[in-house]
């Protein structure tokens, strides 16, 4: 179970055991093998996952529908080394977040030089409380996916506006959602020509607003493609000046959330360009406890829950990944 990713109900009817026999040995051998404390780190990721569907319930007094239950756990992660996942902690707080870093000594924390997040506000407000001199990173994904989500807001409300419906198939602005959302530096040249000549096409005013939103992604992207490229001062500012400016004269208010989102974290995405830190390795985690959740058809005890995730997510730190 521990490095072959079985299940208790797989490893009992292998050896012909009943679940609770399984379920403590496991339990006895994770506590053993897995370290009480990680190994310090010099790039932490962090990042929240959800461990369930949301309950909810409706208030007796208003009628509106409120959350009971929204079990999320946040992940740490070791995205200079091969520690994998250094620990769970369940809820989503920040204080929670700032409970499980004080838990590590102050050497430990000290020699934290980057932390890599989303753009999510109670994870900065516990880092810069807990370690003051760590970097935070937004990496280029956490970018990419509200661009094109603001593109996607733009064609939408266009749509509706002109047509008085959602798009659908036979709009052509609905055929080329897709294509809209592509990089333009994963396209050939003459695919790239036939887009920007659909959008000419298309009616003024459903044209217009759509064609700025996508050139307005696509500078952002222009953006960040200069990680890992040493880019210097003068080039990150005249990108950075053509996607506000282009943001600034469309007066789409799409955009303009866009370009504050940008603004508001652009210290963090700064530090991107500069490292190319990205926070790849905690997505991936997140995947492995995903596969392992399903496996079990969930989990009741959270706490099990990460006893097994953990040892799924250590494998290769202890020497056991099984490649098969």
């Amino acid at each position: 179970m521990a490095d072959q990713g079985r299940t208790v109900v797989q490893a009992a009817r292998d050896h012909v055991l009943s679940w609770p026999v399984v379920a403590a040995a496991f339990t006895s051998h994770a506590r053993a093998v897995l370290p009480a404390q990680p190994e310090p780190v010099q790039v932490l990721g962090i990042d929240e996952i959800r461990r369930g569907r949301p309950g909810w319930i409706p208030d007796e007094v208003t009628g509106v529908w409120q959350t009971a239950v929204d079990r999320w756990h946040v992940g740490f992660v070791d995205l200079s080394g091969e520690q994998g996942l250094l620990g769970q902690v369940e809820g989503r707080t920040a204080q929670e977040v700032i409970d499980w870093l004080a838990g590590r000594d102050q050497a430990w924390r000290d020699a934290v030089r980057y932390v890599a997040i989303d753009m999510c506000t109670i994870f900065k407000a516990a880092i810069r409380r807990v370690l003051p001199q760590a970097a935070l990173v937004v990496d280029h994904f956490h970018l990419v996916q509200p661009a094109n989500q603001t593109l996607t807001e733009v064609r939408r409300r266009v749509t509706v506006t002109h047509c008085g419906r959602r798009g659908r198939k036979g709009n052509r602005e609905w055929d080329l959602r897709n294509r809209l959302t592509r990089s333009v530096a994963r396209m050939r040249g003459e695919h790239v020509d036939a887009l920007l000549d659909e959008l000419s096409n298309l009616p003024k005013a459903i044209g217009e607003p759509i064609t700025a939103a996508w050139n307005a992604k696509e500078d952002l992207l222009d953006l960040l493609a200069t990680a890992r490229t040493r880019p210097d001062r003068e080039q990150v500012r005249d990108l950075l000046y053509r996607f506000n400016r282009r943001c600034a004269d469309a007066g789409l208010p799409e955009l303009q959330r866009l370009a504050t989102t940008v603004e508001t974290w652009w210290p963090e995405v700064l530090a991107f360009l500069h490292t190319g830190i990205i926070n790849a390795g905690s997505e991936g985690t997140n995947r492995v406890i995903k596969t392992v959740a399903r496996d079990a058809y969930g989990f009741r005890n959270p706490v099990n829950q990460r006893l097994r995730t953990r040892c799924a997510t250590t494998r290769r730190a202890r020497g056991h990944l099984d490649a098969r």
